[in-house]
């Protein structure tokens, strides 16, 4: 077969799995033809072919899960009647279970999040839950969801569907060809290059590889962090009885779920303390092998399984197997343009997810390639959010066994990884640490969530999706930074230094406000794609003609740093350095900022000597730092990026200034209840790629008339033409003291639903929970409608009264931070 490879082919799509049968499926339906997909096995070889084929919705919590999901779902229903190949789909439907109350509120806050989206999960009885599934042992259950639509599918049968659907289309498939090497010339994929030596070239080059993905990636420097891991599921032998159209049951309690499987019961598990396998990478002669079960190690887990359906144990063991599956660090996929090479497409790192979201994935990476943009929000998703930290040997092993119970578990708003930490530490760390800081993960940065009066009491002693032991030791942080002052560590924030002649061309073009500014000047700007969807959110500050640096969060720190390198023009002289490592951001806001720094640095710190939204160098004791005077809060306030060797001098001594002032350190849950007090947005948090800057609120700014324009300036202006916008984000404010927000709240207008929180937190200065936003209605949505309308915001059934606003609850005329 490898004789008659062809030489050449628009798109090589390396990998016949559930993935790239559906990217090559996806891809032809689009019109986009000419794709050969190669396999080195046969189709369905690797983890496609020992999948459970479960094709049930779980807890979706974004916008875009919804959607990979549920393009799966339909496709998977109806495939037959375009290929003729059964795909097995069966509705048998889907039950989740809860056997707790913080379970129980989890699922009641998710499922109208969900049939906003078209998913019909709604809660039964636990004794309408027990007489579907009658195998099981309910006695423990407190509350009960069902899907009825969802159920199960055959993935072999899927995936040959699948082939055929492509082929009808144009889609060459080849089994038995292995890719040793992706061509590439100047920075760019061209093709690919098969063990028997044979070259294909190509336009687009796409990793759909599952648990190979990553070896391949590295041999070309690409970063794709995933690990294959051990996975187990346990079939009985045949029990008498049992229904055919059993419904997929999933339990938390016991990291299990159980379908029926030719008469006996599967029990699927994803046990805490799971084991990484081959970490040094995957035979590629793996293509249908077993992994000997561990007994020992999974005996515990087994029981545990077994106690949902105790009376199953009186039936013999048809068959325990063990296959890896491929996770990623955050459990979420890589999908998306890498930026090591132009043109080198990935889809991988499916968390043992590859049935159920392929259809979706293979979709939304189809279009990205066809239409230059993704039809959904990506951010979560994006190949390039992961640090190369997350792809080492060391990182892959110590969270690998966390990912698997992860993935299956109950789930609280703020639990974070306990594995693979202290991966990146800012300077400022063992200070923190002493002074009773708690600590969460940011893209391997160890970040102070929040601070307890003393370091053993930073601990969380329960989770819960109700007020938690730390929340009256944040009030004080939130409160401190309304009445005093406050320090924040904020270097893992992402800092790039751009520099050369063309380096403002470069800049300005990707930029919606006007970047060609004096020196010293801080811009706040939007980045755009030509759709007018947001690619980044972020700070241009000129340091001098030639020298900018670009300030980011670090969640998208890789994607702003591609957008950068890939609008370079031909013949442009720009340099682009990361220099996030040799600083720390030490952010110093509140009432009294002015005064602490004052009392430390001899520079004129006066609202005439040092405007908002100004840089320039100042003294901080014996340190050169540079300042921002910019506010992520809604108070007085700078930003002071020190050199690392001089960050912990700097801090002490802004600690022991500010000791009468009442300075206290604050962490992420404040920044983050701050920034919502003032509505202040957060891409890749309340905005996407699929949202634009005029909808969010941030016309201000977009300069349409600046010279020269940007990418995405026609999109804008025709979005801005039309007037009022039907969706707008606004803040929203609980008249109710007592609930809480985290986002996926239904939104409600005069008793119709009209759109869900972005995020949420608690507004300690406002009196409530407070939240921001989109708001879609079938008029303009006006300022008088926002102020006269009765708004409700539902929480877990329960609808509670909130007040909205275009313009930011706390300080609008922002007084406070232009004083």
């Amino acid at each position: 077969m490898a004789d008659m490879l062809p030489t050449h082919a628009q798109t090589v799509i390396i990998g016949g799995g559930s993935i790239g049968t559906n990217t090559a499926y996806h891809l032809t339906k689009l019109g986009h033809t000419d794709v050969v997909v190669l396999e080195q096995g046969q189709l369905t070889s690797g983890t496609t072919w020992h999948a459970a084929g479960l094709i049930v919705a779980g807890l979706l919590k974004s916008e875009a899960e919804c959607a990979i999901y549920t393009h799966g779902r339909d496709l998977y229903a109806n495939l037959e009647q375009e290929t003729g190949i059964p795909t097995g789909f069966r509705d048998v439907g889907y039950l989740q279970i809860a056997t707790n109350q913080e379970r129980l509120h989890e699922m009641r806050r998710v499922a109208a999040f969900m049939r906003r989206f078209g998913i019909n999960n709604h809660e039964i009885s636990v004794t309408e839950a027990q007489q579907m599934f009658p195998i099981g042992d309910l006695s423990d259950v407190v509350g009960a969801f069902l899907i009825p639509e969802d159920g199960r599918a055959n993935p072999v049968d899927v995936t040959m569907s699948l082939a055929k659907g492509a082929r009808n289309r144009g889609a060459r498939i080849f089994e038995g060809v292995r890719v040793d090497e992706i061509l590439e010339k100047n920075g760019t994929a061209t093709g690919v290059r098969t063990a028997s030596g044979q070259t294909i070239t190509a336009e687009n080059v796409v990793i759909c590889g599952g648990m190979w993905s990553r070896q391949l990636g590295a041999k070309h420097g690409v970063n794709l962090p995933l690990q294959a891991a051990e996975h187990y599921y346990l079939i009985t032998e045949s029990i008498p009885g049992l229904p055919r159209d059993l419904p997929v049951l999933e339990d938390p309690s016991t990291y299990t779920y159980y379908r029926e499987e030719v008469g006996g019961l599967m029990l699927g598990l994803f046990e805490p303390g799971a084991a990484a396998w081959k970490l040094d990478g995957v035979p590629d002669e793996w293509q249908f092998g077993e992994i000997e079960p561990d007994w020992e190690r999974v005996g515990p887990d087994l029981e545990k399984a077994y106690s949902r359906v105790p009376d199953t144990m009186k039936y013999g063991v048809k068959k325990l197997f063990c296959g890896p599956e491929s996770f990623t660090p955050d459990l979420a996929p890589l999908v998306g343009p890498t930026s090591e090479l132009r043109n080198l497409w990935v889809a991988c790192g499916m968390n043992s997810l590859g049935i159920l979201n392929g259809a979706g994935t293979g979709m939304v990476l189809a279009h990205w390639m066809v239409d230059g943009v993704p039809p959904i929000d990506v951010t979560e998703i994006n190949v390039n959010r992961f640090s190369r930290e997350m792809a080492t040997p060391a990182f892959r092993r110590d969270r690998t066994p966390e990912l698997l119970g992860k993935l299956f578990g109950q789930h609280f708003q703020n639990e974070g990884f306990n594995t693979a930490r202290n991966v990146k530490r800012s300077v400022l760390f063992d200070r923190l640490k002493d002074a009773g800081a708690y600590f969460t993960e940011g893209n391997a940065w160890e970040q102070p969530d929040w601070f307890a009066p003393t370091p053993e009491q930073a601990k969380i002693e329960t989770y819960s999706w109700y007020r938690q032991n730390w929340f009256d030791w944040h009030a004080e942080e939130h409160r401190a930074a309304r009445e005093d002052v406050v320090v924040m560590d904020m270097t893992s924030m992402a800092c790039f230094s751009v520099e050369g002649p063309d380096a403002c061309a470069l800049l300005s073009r990707l930029s919606c406000n006007e970047v060609d500014v004096d020196p010293g000047r801080v811009v706040y700007t939007a980045w755009v794609n030509e759709h007018g969807g947001f690619e980044a959110d972020l700070t241009v500050t000129r340091l001098s003609d030639h020298k900018f640096w670009v300030i980011v969060g670090e969640n998208s720190a890789g994607h702003t740093e591609m957008r950068m390198r890939r609008h370079i023009r031909e013949g442009e002289n720009v340099v682009i350095t990361d220099v996030t490592a040799g600083r720390c951001q030490i952010n110093v806001h509140g009432p009294k900022s002015r005064e602490l720094l004052s009392r430390i640095s001899g520079a004129d710190l006066s609202d005439d000597g040092f405007p908002f939204m100004t840089a320039r160098e100042i003294d901080v004791g014996y340190a050169v730092v540079m300042a921002y005077r910019v506010t992520f809060i809604g108070e007085l306030g700078w930003e002071l990026h020190v050199p690392a060797t001089q960050a912990v001098q700097t801090y002490d001594l802004i600690m022991e200034a500010g000791r009468d002032l009442g300075v206290r350190n604050a962490g992420m849950q404040t920044l983050n209840s701050l920034r919502l007090e003032k509505a202040y947005r957060d891409f890749g948090i309340d905005v996407d790629n699929t949202d634009n800057p005029i909808e969010a609120g941030l016309g201000f700014a977009v300069k349409l008339d600046k010279p020269g324009g940007f990418i995405g300036r026609e999109s804008l202006a025709q979005i801005k033409a039309k007037g009022v916008p039907h969706t707008r984000m606004l803040q929203f404010l609980l008249k109710d003291p007592e609930p809480l927000l985290y986002g996926n709240e239904m939104i409600y207008l005069n008793g119709q639903e009209v759109g869900y929180v972005q995020v949420g937190g608690y507004g300690h200065s406002l009196g409530g929970a407070v939240g921001i936003g989109f708001a879609e209605t079938n008029a303009p949505l006006t300022a008088d409608v926002v102020a006269s309308g009765h708004w409700q915001i539902e929480i877990a059934d329960e609808k509670f009264e909130a007040i909205a606003s275009l313009k930011p609850l706390y300080d609008p005329e922002m007084k406070k931070i232009k004083c």
